[in-house]
């Protein structure tokens, strides 16, 4: 063999070596994440699903990618997020949220998807059974609409001559008509009134604090929706403003100055998440895995807030308290 030719020959085997070793890395599966709030305000419930991964054995960009998308409360971008996800070719979709997961049950029948919902998977139409799901949706329920007669009474025992009760809603959410018939079924054994007010925007949330204010009335319910969710801050400041008793549906509002919140701990929900993925990544087909029903509910109390208010708790009702904030 001539000398150049041998060069030639070993300059091509050393620039296919690297190809060769590429090509025998293992391929990084990928998570696709659709989501109705943005990350900015759901830092600590992302924590919970990657160490759901973990339990699985999965760590995000060591064995496993996540490919997130976020609607920023839009409800309507979720069609085209969860398009976007399917033609990066991911291995499963996770959907918290009612919205989300309608989105992308809509947008595939054969990726696996996982959802969080606050609601029964059944009535949504996301499953046909909850403990053997067939085709291609399971996940977590976390029912919190049926928790309206627990938190009405909570503020009953609080606020006793308070028979007015607003309920701040978004009018765009999936759960508004479920959630409302709730509310209402619930005020009628309390012997209490529902002042329902609606809010999708920032100026729309502003309007419903002066109409709660104008209607007098006594306290406040605040329905768990993703937009609402987000304005958690702008909703406690106002609440604040206009001295207004309010009652949340997570612990998240209590611990950020809300006067108190009962209702599922949304964490370890996106904790399952996380561990219904792995299981997914590992094999297992969502018609394996029967959906979750969280059942662990916790009542906060913020008494710093309380006390700015003027209220006094019952000392049986702080000692039932799952957390109580000074």
């Amino acid at each position: 063999m001539e000398r150049r030719e041998f060069i030639t020959l070993l300059s091509g085997a050393a620039a296919a070596w690297p190809l060769t070793g590429r090509a025998q890395q293992p391929q990084v599966p990928v998570v696709g994440f659709l989501g109705n709030r943005s990350p900015e305000d759901s830092a600590e419930l992302l924590t919970a699903l990657r160490a759901g991964l973990g339990e699985t054995g999965f760590v995000e960009d060591r064995n496993v990618r996540i490919e997130f998308r976020w609607a920023e409360t839009h409800y309507d971008r979720l069609p085209a997020l969860a398009r976007d996800l399917i033609a990066h070719q991911v291995a499963v979709i996770l959907a918290p949220g009612v919205a989300a997961c309608l989105a992308a049950k809509a947008a595939t029948s054969t990726i696996p998807i996982v959802f969080l919902v606050g609601a029964d998977p059944i009535q949504l139409g996301l499953v046909n059974s909850l403990n053997r799901p067939t085709g291609n949706v399971t996940g977590v329920a976390a029912l919190i609409n049926t928790l309206a007669p627990k938190q009405l009474q909570l503020l009953r025992e609080v606020l006793p001559t308070a028979t007015l009760v607003g309920f701040l809603t978004n009018p765009k959410s999936p759960l508004l008509e479920s959630d409302t018939r709730e509310v209402q079924t619930a005020a009628s054994t309390t012997g209490q009134k529902i002042l329902i007010v609606s809010a999708s925007s920032d100026g729309e949330l502003d309007t419903a604090f002066t109409v709660l204010l104008q209607q007098h009335a006594q306290a406040l319910l605040v329905m768990s929706d993703p937009f609402l969710n987000s304005r958690l801050d702008k909703t406690i400041a106002l609440a604040a403003r206009y001295a207004l008793p309010a009652m949340y549906q997570s612990r998240e509002y209590a611990v950020a100055g809300g006067l108190m919140s009962y209702g599922t701990f949304i964490a370890d929900g996106y904790r399952q998440l996380g561990v219904y993925a792995g299981k997914i990544l590992k094999g297992a087909k969502p018609a394996d895995l029967p959906v979750q029903e969280a059942v662990k509910v916790q009542l906060v109390i913020n008494l710093k807030t309380a006390k700015a208010l003027g209220i006094t708790f019952p000392i049986p009702l702080l000692g039932r308290a799952d957390e109580v904030i000074e």
